[in-house]
């Protein structure tokens, strides 16, 4: 597992203090993993303790939302934030609302958030929140109380210089317009608190897109610089069919590829002669329904449960949630000629997985580079609105591009420089951890 007894006895004093939390363990282990090398090769890390602060979130908060339904019956959530390192800038990082969100899991994607923010090049220190509120099957009104509840809160501990939160799965336009406009009363304020906000109000153009595009950018420079190779004539399948499924499957389609499958939790669909991008569309952005509803319209199989990754493919895409392609997955995508995976969610492969890729020669990009997208574009929607002015789709497209092409150049290079090259999770990790390790050497032990 570990090979120093410094970075062992960091891990051992997590897993002691968070016995309970899997999800944060398996991040840490994750990066620790990849840091070893690191550390040995600066005493500097270890002296100053880097990595027990590292590991430790600045901050984490707890608390209580109460809110009314249309039945008029009080509903009681819990609502975190956890404020993980502002070493390099004010605190970024997405809002989760889902029945799974517990403090390890704002932990775990806080702590991967710090490394993510830092591979942007944009000063944005790392932090994640959310609650245990499901916003689906809920009428506007009740999301709108829950929504300005949970700001009354929130608000207490965000600013646009010290934490700047946007959204994540179960957290889009409509919550975000809520929560906006709940800071907006009760701080009789106008600025740039939350980002992904709608372009009437200071949003920014492409942020929809970003994630998306920017996970088929980073993926398309992967091909080029390791496989001389492309997107076009590739098969991809996709799972999940939010945001940044769908827009990965713009992207890779505009890039020359076909997408044959997107999921959601119910199950996923298979069409083989590509998938109807504007049907989704229609059927998840616009009516919030189920991704069965697919096959209703068009020639194309339809499958409960689990087995996406069995569908033959090039490329896989995952994009759903976190642990959802393991190490049985890993072997069938091999077996069935896979030459890529990226991750467009937040850790959805298991250590299983990622071993497995790594040991075949697979391309395999880490969600905390190729899903950076969505904050990057988040970091430039907080520079317009800190401007007073809105830049052009292209304008931001570019830029988000760029952003993308240089995370895979860092990783690349920092995995070149450790002695392994190719592996862009180990490069990530260290391209990451050595930008706010210098920046909090060089603050001292406040940070």
């Amino acid at each position: 597992m570990f090979k120093t007894e410094y970075v062992k006895r960091v891990y051992s004093e997590v897993e002691a203090k968070d016995p309970h939390q899997p999800e944060f363990l398996q991040a840490v282990r994750e990066v620790l993993e990849s840091l070893e090398v690191v550390a040995q090769q600066n005493p500097a890390i270890e002296k100053n303790a880097i990595l027990e602060r590292m590991v430790e979130p600045e901050r984490l908060i707890q608390f209580r939302v109460s809110w009314m339904d249309d039945a008029g019956k009080v509903q009681v959530n819990r609502g975190f934030r956890v404020q993980f390192n502002s070493a390099i800038g004010p605190y970024k990082g997405g809002l989760r609302f889902h029945p799974t969100v517990t403090a390890s899991v704002v932990k775990f994607l806080g702590f991967e958030q710090v490394l993510k923010n830092s591979l942007t090049g944009l000063p944005m220190g790392g932090a994640k929140g959310g609650s245990n509120f499901n916003p689906k099957g809920k009428s506007d009104a009740e999301v709108m109380r829950f929504c300005q509840s949970f700001m009354t809160e929130l608000t207490k501990h965000i600013g646009q210089f010290t934490d700047v939160p946007a959204g994540d799965i179960g957290v889009g336009g409509r919550e975000i317009g809520y929560m906006y406009g709940q800071y907006k009363r009760l701080q009789n304020e106008v600025a740039g608190v939350l980002t992904g906000k709608g372009l009437s109000y200071g949003g920014s153009l492409a942020r929809t897109e970003a994630t998306g595009y920017g996970l088929c950018y980073y993926v398309q420079e992967a091909l080029k610089v390791l496989k001389s190779d492309s997107f076009e004539g590739k098969t991809v399948v996709i799972s999940g069919s939010g945001n940044v499924a769908i827009f990965a499957t713009e992207k890779a389609t505009q890039l020359g590829a076909k997408v044959v499958a997107l999921s959601d939790s119910g199950g996923y669909i298979y069409d083989k002669n590509g998938i109807d991008l504007d049907l989704v569309k229609a059927i998840k952005l616009e009516r919030r329904g189920r991704i069965s509803e697919y096959c209703t319209q068009r020639d194309a199989e339809y499958h409960e449960g689990k087995g996406i990754w069995g569908i033959p493919c090039d490329i896989a895409l995952p994009c759903a949630t976190q642990n959802e392609l393991d190490g049985e997955d890993a072997k069938l995508l091999v077996k069935n000629g896979c030459i890529a995976v990226a991750e467009g969610a937040n850790m959805p492969c298991t250590p299983e997985a990622t071993e497995y890729f790594l040991e075949k020669d697979v391309v395999y990009a880490p969600g905390k580079a190729t899903n950076a997208g969505g904050v990057a574009v988040s970091g430039l929607e907080m520079t317009q609105n800190s401007m007073r002015l809105a830049w052009t789709f292209e304008e931001v497209d570019t830029r988000l591009r760029d952003i993308m092409i240089n995370i895979f150049q860092a990783s690349a290079q920092a995995a070149e420089k450790y002695g392994m090259p190719g592996n862009l999770l180990a490069g990530a990790n260290i391209a990451g951890f050595e930008k706010v390790a210098a920046a909090m050497l060089e603050q001292g032990v406040s940070y």
